[in-house]
């Protein structure tokens, strides 16, 4: 930011504080004001007191990305191609798009990293500070903020936003990308019309949220979908759709929201499918009792593999308390997860399906043994030639999987 913007900013700062106005209402305030000293900027400009503008509109841009937008990152929330941005420190601010991570040349100062926060959480009603020092939260255009400050970090500010994006709404989408195939795309959008569970499973960045989105969009339009989540991430393309997220407590420590608590309400919400956004500690044991009882739902999982993920959703119920055993969990989630779908970030930032997987109903010792329908051969996702274990549910919805998981290699 050039000096002649930074002093146009504090100069239309000055006179918005001067005047009381407020420019969250729209309207073209903030607009008008930015225009306004510019146009004084210029006519001082021409009689030699200060330095021309080099383009009067590029600076118009800068000034009110600094006072209604997020400043100098502005231009990478602009940019499409742009999926994330982090901060490690006021001078390495990173980007990354199609997955490969890059430095880039903005250079913050540490009150700029603090007011750009400030204004992230400003709409959100969280907070970040000494007693509270990590805070997520849900950006008004769906992005997600993550941040931690010291002394939980060594020195400086550390923030992350991982950017909403529109460009990949459904399964078809997901094909054109080359993430999903054809037959594999067809078989969970039957998956989804059947009501079978589904546990989506990945490493992070591997594109898990991005996959519950484009299996709710299969979902019946008539069919009521309740969400919960830590943080509003999923944006279900539905017309009967309640999102919940949990909340923070209070500087008193009262007022917490937990993800089991929200799992409990949905319950009562009258769901047509239940839509969990991350499993990670006991509401696993919420989710599975939901499933259980014969409630169509979803959710996603961190793991290495299918079998990973189905072996974690046995471990994670028993965090729960000491009246719950693995004599409980395993028939549990060998009954009620239908389907494993596997995401993965390959070496080239591409994010793909890697395995489609179904649980076979059974326990083996301490194991769930899994049937493989799709896998990754020689790049490409195909049918193994295998059938789901249990296809009740196709029958139920007059659904055939065996016309799309024919061995296609």
């Amino acid at each position: 930011m050039s000096s002649a913007v930074v002093t146009i900013t504090e100069r239309v700062r000055a006179r918005i504080r001067a005047d009381g106005a407020d420019l969250r209402g729209g309207g073209g305030v903030a607009e008008r004001y930015v225009l306004d000293e510019i146009q004084r900027y210029s006519e001082r400009a021409l009689g030699g007191s200060l330095p021309m503008l080099a383009d009067e509109r590029d600076a118009a841009r800068q000034v009110l990305a600094a006072l209604t937008g997020y400043g100098p990152l502005q231009p990478y929330f602009d940019d499409d191609t742009v999926e994330e941005i982090w901060i490690n420190a006021p001078d390495r601010v990173f980007v990354a798009r199609e997955g490969v991570p890059e430095l880039t040349g903005v250079r913050l100062t540490e009150s700029q990293v603090r007011e750009l926060v400030e204004r992230m959480l400003q709409t959100t009603g969280r907070r970040v500070d000494l007693s509270s020092p990590f805070v997520d939260a849900s950006l008004p255009d769906g992005s997600r903020l993550h941040v931690v400050i010291p002394d939980i970090t060594r020195r400086h500010w550390s923030v992350n936003v991982r950017k909403f994006t529109q460009r990949i709404r459904d399964l078809r989408r997901l094909v054109e990308l080359g993430s999903l195939s054809n037959p594999g795309a067809e078989f969970l959008r039957m998956s989804v019309l059947a009501g079978v569970n589904i546990l989506v499973s990945g490493a992070t960045q591997t594109g898990k949220t991005t996959m519950l989105n484009a299996l709710l969009a299969a979902s019946r339009p008539s069919q009521r979908i309740v969400t919960v989540e830590e943080t509003f991430e999923l944006s279900v393309p539905a017309p009967d759709v309640v999102g919940m997220q949990c909340r923070q407590p209070s500087l008193e420590g009262t007022g917490e929201v937990t993800l089991r608590r929200l799992i409990k309400e949905a319950l009562r919400m009258r769901p047509d499918r239940l839509v969990v956004g991350e499993v990670r500690e006991a509401e696993s044991l919420d989710l599975l009792i939901a499933l259980n009882s014969g409630l169509p739902g979803m959710c996603s999982i961190h793991a290495n593999s299918a079998q990973d993920a189905l072996s974690k959703l046995t471990t994670l119920p028993l965090l729960a308390g000491r009246n719950i055993d693995s004599s409980f969990v395993l028939p549990t989630v060998a009954s009620s997860i239908d389907l494993i779908v596997h995401c993965e970030l390959d070496r080239h930032g591409m994010r793909r399906v890697s395995e489609i997987s179904a649980p076979t109903g059974a326990v083996v010792g301490s194991a769930i043994p899994v049937q493989r329908l799709f896998t990754r051969v020689d790049g490409l996702l195909r049918a193994t030639g295998a059938l789901p274990p249990r296809r009740e549910k196709f029958d139920a919805a007059g659904l055939d999987p065996a016309l799309v998981l024919r061995d296609d290699g």
